[in-house]
């Protein structure tokens, strides 16, 4: 995929650019029930307090179901779109079953319409197949990966995203993680081969405040510029350091470097190697 740029007809034009979406194709209508509305929440939590700040307005989306599990296994699926969902950074592809059901994947890299892709416990290494972890040769990229058996794929779902499947020992994997983590997932899980598609999302330059709006995010000042009363980095007459033995949220907690791992969880103990 590729980043498109426009000429600097404005200040915000000039420094902005976009995804070259002109590689999508929708040749078929969204099936009902694989389209649903949701309300906005505007980074409030189940009693209407603001949990996550700098949320709210944005554009109207509509969320597609998209199958993380593919457990129709051994039933060839036909490719019939490569689409843009607005609720993700990766592209989305509708398959369509020999037994008719239609279902939405993430897209790999590189996927083309009009291919069939299989899911099962073993089948053909190529992009967009679906298959269990220990029967994946090492070295090869994978996304959409299960920790467990049970749960639908949790691990490199986003644009460009991939893990790397290192080594095979007895019932668990060791799996290279996007962020660099090395860890242990179970053999009998499943993941899907190749990269996730629109590998050029990190390159796009936003170019305005108003895009930014447009997406949901509200502006978010920054706490040196506050008065002592709102902010621990507030207060001081012209320009000042923070000044403090660390940098602090508004609450006073640590606001950078420190780990919110839990030790005692199990599955921190399936780390191998944490990420630098």
């Amino acid at each position: 995929m590729a980043v498109k740029k426009y000429k600097p007809t404005s200040p915000g034009r000039r420094l902005h650019s976009v995804t070259d979406y002109s590689v999508l194709k929708k040749q078929v209508k969204t099936p009902a029930g694989l389209i649903i509305s949701v309300k906005k929440q505007a980074g409030r939590n189940n009693r209407g307090s603001i949990s996550v700040r700098h949320k709210g307005g944005g554009h109207k989306h509509k969320i597609r179901l998209i199958d993380f599990k593919r457990d129709k296994m051994n039933i060839p699926a036909k490719v019939q779109t490569l689409e843009y969902d607005p609720r993700r950074s990766a592209f989305i592809s509708l398959l369509a079953y020999k037994d008719g059901e239609k279902k939405y994947i993430l897209a790999p890299d590189r996927l083309k319409i009009g291919q069939t892709l299989l899911a099962g416990e073993r089948t053909e290494v190529k992009p967009g197949n679906h298959m269990m972890l220990k029967n994946i040769p090492v070295g090869t990229y994978v996304h959409n990966v299960q920790l467990e058996r049970t749960s639908g794929g949790q691990i490199a779902r986003s644009a460009g995203s991939y893990a790397v499947i290192q080594a095979v020992e007895g019932d668990q994997i060791l799996l290279k993680m996007p962020s660099g983590e090395i860890r242990k997932v179970s053999s009998h899980a499943f993941a899907t081969i190749g990269q996730v598609s629109n590998t050029d999302w990190m390159y796009v330059r936003i170019g305005k405040a108003g895009r930014k709006r447009h997406m949901g995010i509200r502006p978010s000042v920054r706490g040196k510029a506050m008065n002592p009363v709102d902010h621990p980095h507030g207060g001081g007459e012209g320009v000042n350091p923070i000044g403090l033995k660390y940098p602090k949220t508004p609450w006073g907690k640590h606001a950078l470097g420190v780990r919110t791992r839990n030790k005692k969880k199990a599955s921190s103990k399936l780390i191998v190697q944490r990420r630098k």
